[in-house]
Parts: structure tokens; C-alpha cells; sequence
């Protein structure tokens, strides 16, 4: 594959781009809070989750994953899933 080509396909892959130590949200316990930012192309979705650097990071590329799997199925990243 030549590089237009791939930049073309990154662009649609959903991406964990930071995972950063956070102050916990209003009302929330205190704790070791990390806020986690998920992207692809435009679309950018963050998130804010308890625990080590290490467990959210895990949690936030799992996730991004699942975006992935779920758009080559060609279903809706934004729709429900089913459950199992």
C-alpha cells in the first residue's frame, strides 16, 4: 500500500491518542481518576475513569476496539449493542 492509502485508512480507525491524571468529577469520591481521549479523524470522545494509569489505559484502548469491531461489522459506533 502506498501512504495515501494508509493515512485514508488510519483515518478511520478509532485511536486512544492520551491518558492523563485527573481531578475526580463534582460530587465523585476521591481517588486516582485518569481522563482518557479516544479518536478518529473528527470525532473525539473522552471519558474520565478510577483507577491506575495502567487499568485505564487498558479500559480506553478495549473500548476503542470495540468502536472498531463494531464499524467493520458496519454497524453504528453510536448505536446500542446487543447484549450477549
Amino acid at each position: 500500500m502506498n501512504t495515501e492509502s494508509d493515512n485514508r485508512i488510519e483515518a478511520y480507525i478509532y485511536r486512544v491518542l492520551s491518558v492523563k491524571k485527573a481531578d475526580p468529577p463534582e460530587g465523585m469520591p476521591e481517588g486516582n481518576w485518569h481522563h482518557y481521549v479516544i479518536a478518529r479523524g473528527k470525532s473525539i470522545i473522552e471519558g474520565l475513569q478510577i483507577g491506575s494509569l495502567s487499568s485505564v489505559t487498558q479500559h480506553a484502548e478495549e473500548f476503542a476496539e470495540g468502536l472498531n469491531e463494531r464499524a467493520t461489522l458496519g454497524r453504528s459506533s453510536y448505536s446500542a449493542r446487543k447484549k450477549k
